[in-house]
């Protein structure tokens, strides 16, 4: 029995402090809410390579479609609905752009997605792009031209993220101060409310 007694008294010496110490270093509620929300405001590029994304951005401000390669493009004849035109007439376009041109024309950054792209072919390291919408050869051509510069676009937006405007970072520090303030009057009015009852008792 005595060592029962020693043992639950060694529990109940330490537990609570364990306890109280894991307690002390978690943030407290509020700390870890505002952490989620500057989430909100702060840029998501903090751990991507500052100059490689100026580089990319600047990149972008200039970007124009003529500086992408201009590939091959074959034709074949057309298949499923459209008439006897559309299945005579060699005027589906099949584009490839190999990727190592691709890589010239492009930042850095971006070129890790470029193989990752869902029109990327492994068999010629290319990505290919095919068109059939149009009567015309040349329409069909220019339509794998656009999905190639919407591509490159759609890469860009996803690598890199916009810029956290200093507007932004201002109302985080305005919203978070405003938090604080609240949470300081709320907690002064617990206490204040606190002491009071503890004198109604004291007074019985």
């Amino acid at each position: 029995m005595p060592h029962r007694f020693s043992f639950l008294s060694r529990v109940a010496g330490h537990a609570p402090a364990r306890t109280s110490s894991i307690l002390k270093s978690q943030p407290p509620v509020s700390s870890r809410t505002e952490v989620l929300r500057y989430k909100r405001y702060a840029a998501f590029d903090a751990d991507l390579d500052k100059d490689a994304l100026i580089a990319a951005r600047k990149w972008y401000e200039s970007f124009d479609a003529s500086q992408l390669p201009n590939g091959t493009t074959t034709y074949a004849r057309s298949g499923g609905p459209g008439g006897q035109h559309v299945n005579k007439t060699e005027t589906k376009a099949i584009s490839v752009y190999p990727v190592k041109d691709i890589l010239a024309s492009i930042p850095p950054l971006l070129h890790p997605s470029l193989r990752l792209s869902q029109y990327y072919t492994a068999g010629n390291d290319s990505l290919t792009f095919q068109a059939q919408t149009h009567r015309s050869r040349t329409a069909n051509a220019e339509e794998n031209r656009k999905k190639l510069v919407s591509e490159i676009t759609q890469i860009y937006e996803r690598k890199v993220p916009a810029e956290t405007g200093s507007d932004k970072h201002a109302k985080y520090k305005e919203v978070s101060r405003a938090k604080r303030f609240h949470t300081s009057r709320l907690q002064e009015k617990k206490l204040n409310s606190a002491k009071k009852q503890s004198r109604r008792g004291g007074d019985d």
